[in-house]
């Protein structure tokens, strides 16, 4: 285990270095320039050139990346070109937001995927089980913005059950929530319904059957906590795939975490903010897959083996 915390550790940090060479060149290719966007259209060449210089953006790409190398060794992520304010503060104000969000996103997909899954499963091959599926394949393949403007327009627009956006109640929360939610429990309902189906015809299922048990404490108490022993696993990856995805509902629903600061950030070609959200996604993304990794032989066993 410790070997493998180690090996992984390692790879994080490759990753991680991987990922800031190439979002700093990425950035440095864009054709806006910082500089004119804090000084302002009406700014002379003078001033322009003033701000570049103090920022650091007229030197080499290479030393402006080691210097940003330099600082992040130290825990420095910046200081925002427009707010004038250390990226890693701008953040950790806003981390929480995109963490409730989160949670709740994981939360939805994860009951709505148990559920759906399980219920196809039971009625294999009839039109119960077909209707999930064909709902499963259209949900995983919405873009999460359509479906956002969907939510807010039926239920928050015409029906009024919601607001339209904000922060700070349970039913600012509900639409972002189910928005993610949507969009990944199709994964789950399929990959629970295929590992229903396989612990269905296992003998100690048909075992039950026969001590006549009835069908659902036989699918409650025997098949599906046995079914989820994968699906659990893969909670951990998806912490690293939300953080993506919390991009764009937060931008949608006005949502103040990461995702809308890295939205504003873009708009400004703020580089620190952009950089600082970018490495923070990643981290995230490193430590949802380490986490899958080490829970995932704990909560079944035969992963180990294999």
């Amino acid at each position: 285990m410790a070997s493998l915390i180690l090996r992984r550790l390692a790879q994080a940090a490759l990753i991680l270095l991987g990922v800031a060479a190439i979002t700093f060149v990425l950035l440095y290719a864009l054709p806006a320039d910082p500089a004119r966007m804090i000084a302002g259209r009406s700014a002379t060449a003078q001033t322009v050139a003033n701000i570049r210089h103090e920022l650091g953006l007229d030197q080499p790409l290479l030393v402006q990346f080691g210097t940003y190398l330099g600082n992040l060794l130290h825990g420095n992520l910046g200081r925002s070109y427009a707010q004038k304010t250390d990226v890693w503060t701008l953040i950790a104000a806003r981390l929480p937001a995109t963490l409730t969000l989160m949670l709740a996103g994981i939360f939805v997909e994860v009951v709505l995927g148990l559920t759906l899954g399980t219920i196809a499963a039971v009625r294999r091959g009839g039109f119960v089980d077909r209707l999930v599926m064909m709902a499963s394949f259209v949900g995983t393949s919405a873009p999460q913005f359509l479906v956002a403007l969907l939510l807010l327009y039926l239920l928050a627009a015409t029906l009024g059950w919601f607001p339209m956006s904000g922060y700070g109640s349970f039913s600012h929360l509900v639409l972002p929530a189910v928005t993610l939610g949507i969009c990944g429990a199709g994964w789950y309902a399929r990959m629970v319904r295929s590992s229903m189906i396989d612990v269905l015809n296992q003998d100690y299922v048909r075992t039950a059957r026969a001590k006549g048990l009835s069908s659902k404490r036989v699918i409650l108490r025997h098949a599906l906590p046995n079914a989820v022993l994968p699906i659990i696993a893969m909670i951990g990856i998806d912490i690293g795939q939300f953080m993506g995805g919390v991009v764009v509902v937060e931008a949608v629903y006005g949502w103040p975490g990461i995702g809308q600061l890295a939205w504003q950030a873009i708009q400004q070609v703020d580089i620190p903010i952009i950089m600082g959200v970018t490495l923070t996604s990643a981290l995230a993304i490193i430590i949802g897959n380490l986490l899958a990794d080490l829970v995932a032989p704990v909560i079944d066993p035969r992963i180990r083996t294999r």
